[in-house]
Formats: structure tokens, sequence, C-alpha cells
């Protein structure tokens, strides 16, 4: 209690009371050094210490957030294969047709049991390398084979109870400057049809055989025993005789060829390439409405009555006006295209006439699109003698396209046709009925170079 009888008052300063720190150099000391009383030279290096200690740390930290939210994520199943097979020699392509696994090699041919991966049959005949396979089912224990070479000969076999039967070279020609060189090969589904594109020097085709496995498969039952009899004297021949670098030497090799002759495929259609089109040879437009009702060359833009010298007129007229642009970038010619992409397609609306008598799972026509062209053009297998005799076949129907065709594919049950155009825009059609049934454009800058249904 404050009565106030006693002023207050400030009291003097003693120095007893003031710490021991308070000296004149106390600047001059280390802030840390009352909590950490280590030597300044160990100070510094505790500190660095300290700072590796906390980087590591948030290092760590960081890498296990990464492991963490890679955990969450769906791993992918690895898988490891379950059986393997080997050959000395170089496997440049393969493929796959009921139980067998035919292997195109640096010298000739080998086929592989996929039950027990082991090999049955090799052909090596002509020592020849085989750079693309195709392989078709025919059904009792049957196959097609079609088969490039390195010299761009297409060999033609059948593969029946573990034996190779070599049938004909399709572009075989006695004089060597007149061969042509096949470039692309299918087989359709079931072994039916073949389809081979061929380059001359300065031209190219689409050649479509029609195989005989009807008569194939009567004539192969009829030499069974006797196809096994050379097979067993084969594989004794090879037991007896020295061992080669090649490693199925002493499987048995395909020589039935002298006791067995199957028929050869015979040639239905030869399809080549639009000509480009020029002035028209018509002398009125009755004429071209003549050729119009009778459907010849309707879509592919041959029916126009414009003349030679207005070709002219209007490419004269082009190239004064974007003269600059033509010298900067060079004058392209057009050329005939060499290469095409063709597709094997089953009975629809589109294909079927109205006196044909189809099966639903043998083909009935051809889709065919050459590089650089806009037009899609379709192809009946059924044409006359007549017609296949024409140099200059006439597609059945043609579905053009508003750019250049790059790519095109068709889906497993064939109804549905996808047509990629050079302009980065995908045209789904549906073959059955005959109409696109969507449109679909890419982002621009892009080329599709493949396309596939799932």
């Amino acid at each position: 209690l404050n009565t106030g009888k006693h002023p207050l008052g400030i009291p003097p300063p003693s120095e007893k009371d003031w710490p021991k720190e308070d000296e004149e150099d106390s600047f001059l000391l280390d802030p840390d050094r009352k909590r950490d009383g280590l030597p300044q030279p160990l100070e510094i290096i505790n500190k660095l210490v300290m700072q590796v200690l906390e980087s590591a740390i948030e290092i760590i930290e960081r890498e296990e957030m990464l492991q963490g939210a890679q955990k969450l994520k769906v791993q992918p199943k690895k898988c490891f294969p379950t059986a393997e097979f080997q050959v000395t020699e170089r496997a440049n392509c393969l493929a796959v047709s009921g139980k067998y696994i035919f292997v195109g090699l640096s010298v000739g041919l080998a086929a592989f049991n996929t039950c027990d991966f082991k090999a049955v049959c090799a052909w090596d005949a002509d020592k020849t390398e085989i750079c693309a396979i195709h392989a078709s089912d025919l059904g009792n224990e049957c196959h097609a084979l079609l088969a490039v070479d390195e010299m761009g000969l297409a060999w033609l076999f059948c593969f029946h109870k573990e034996n190779f039967l070599l049938i004909k070279i399709l572009n075989e020609v006695v004089d060597i400057s007149q061969r042509s060189t096949c470039v692309e090969v299918v087989l359709s589904r079931g072994g039916d049809y073949a389809g081979i594109l061929l380059q001359g020097n300065t031209k190219a085709w689409l050649e479509i055989y029609q195989l005989p496995k009807d008569s194939w498969l009567t004539e192969m039952e009829k030499n069974v025993g006797a196809a096994e009899e050379l097979a067993c004297s084969e594989r004794r021949s090879n037991s007896s005789s020295e061992v080669g670098t090649f490693l199925l030497q002493e499987l048995p090799v395909s020589a039935i060829q002298a006791d067995v002759e199957l028929d050869a495929p015979v040639l239905l259609l030869t399809v080549r390439p639009p000509r480009p089109i020029t002035g028209t040879s018509f002398k009125g437009p009755l004429d071209a409405l003549k050729e119009v009702d009778d459907g010849s060359m309707l879509g592919l833009g041959y029916n126009h009555l414009i003349k030679d010298s207005q070709w002219e007129l209007q490419e004269a007229i082009f190239r004064s006006t974007y003269q600059e642009y033509l010298e900067a970038e060079g004058v392209i010619e057009e050329e005939i295209p060499r290469h095409a992409t063709f597709h094997f397609l089953l009975p629809s609306r589109i294909l079927m006439g109205p006196e044909m008598e189809v099966r639903p799972d043998i083909p009935v026509g051809i889709g065919v699109h050459w590089d650089g062209n806009h037009n899609f053009c379709l192809y009946l297998l059924n044409h006359s003698l007549k017609e296949k005799a024409d140099s200059d076949l006439k597609p059945d129907v043609v579905w053009p396209c508003a750019a250049p065709i790059a790519c095109s594919a068709v889906s497993s049950c064939s109804r549905y046709l996808a047509l990629a155009g050079e302009d980065a825009t995908i045209t789904i059609w549906d073959k059955h009925l005959g109409y696109p049934l969507s449109v679909t454009a890419i982002l621009e800058e892009r080329f599709i170079r493949s396309i596939h249904f799932l």
C-alpha cells in the first residue's frame, strides 16, 4: 500500500549486476556461441554438415513421394517367353498359320510346330534368302505360303503333312531383262486368292490370282503315302550325309515335286494405275453421256468435255500467275504411281451383282488405291474373259476423296473401311451400305502413315 509519504525515485545504476559477457569486444563473438560452445572452425564445419544432411533428407522425401505415386499407377505386366526355338541362319520374317510357325531365313524356309516348338521341316533347295512371307490355312492340315526373296521373286508354296511343295514362281520369266520385281504380297483369309504388286523399269501393276485349293487338297490326300515314303528316304539320306552348317539339315527336306504336281494358280485380274487425265476424245456431249449411261470409267474423271487446248491454256495461266513460286520450289511433273495398297473384300451390297452366287467367307472383290491418287477403286473378281483380256481394266465402283489417300485399313468383318488422306482426315466408310459414317480431322501439319482397326 502506497501512502504517498515518500516519493518514488529511480535507483542508481549498479555495475555488480552487469553480465560478464558485456565486454568491449563482445561484437566479435558468434551470436550462437552461447548455445553452441564449439570453437569457430568446428562450428563452420558443423553448419556445412547440417546443410548436407538437410539436402539429403529433402531428396529422400522427394524420392519417397515419387515411389508412392508410381505404386498407385497401373503397372504393366511383365511377360517372359515360355519357349523358344533357335536357328543358325538369320531369321528375316515369320508367319503363323494353324499350329505352325513359318520362318523366312537367309537360306530358305523353316517350319516349327507351336505345340512343342520343334522344327519339323525345312526348304533350302535354291539357297535363296526369304525377305517376306504370308501364310493362310487351307484346312485339312494344308497351308498356302507366299514368299518374296531378295531378288523380288514371288514363290508360291503348299505346306502339307510337314512338307514344303513349290508350286510356282509367279513372276518368273525366261528373259532376265524383262523380269519384274515383287514389292508386296497379300493372301486372302482362307487362301482363295493371292495378290502381288509388281514393278518394272517404268511401270507398276497388280496381279490377282485364284488359288485352286480344292484341287490341291484332293491331290495332296491322294499322295499322302508317297509323300511320307519320300520324307523317310530323305531323312535317311540326310542322316548318312555329313553335317553342314545349317541347323535344320537333318530334317526332312521337301523333294516331292517330281511325284506330286499341283494345279497352277489362275490369273484373274491385272490392275494398272489410272492414266493421267488428258483432253477429251468425244466429239460432243452426246458421246460423253453414252459413256456415263454405260457406266464406263464413271468416277475417274475421264468422261469430261475439256479439250487439250483448254488444259494448255489453264496451265499457261497458272504458270504466269505463280511463276515466282514455281521457280523457287521447282516444277514437279505428274508421274505414274508405282505403289498401291490393296485389300480383299467380302460380299456386300456394293460388290454383289443381282445374279451372283457368293459365300459370306470368300472374297468377291478387291479395293485398291495408288499413291498420290484421290480415288479408292473397287474391282469384282468375277470378270468375264473379255474383260480380263482388256489391258486397261475399269473399276466397278469408285469412291473419290477430297485429298490423295495416304493409307487405308479394313475391319476384320470386312464391312468397315478407313481411308486416311494426306490432309490428315480419316473417313470411315460402311462398305455394306456404301456411304461414309464419320469424318475425323487430325491436328494440322500431321501426316498419317498407318491406320488399323482394333
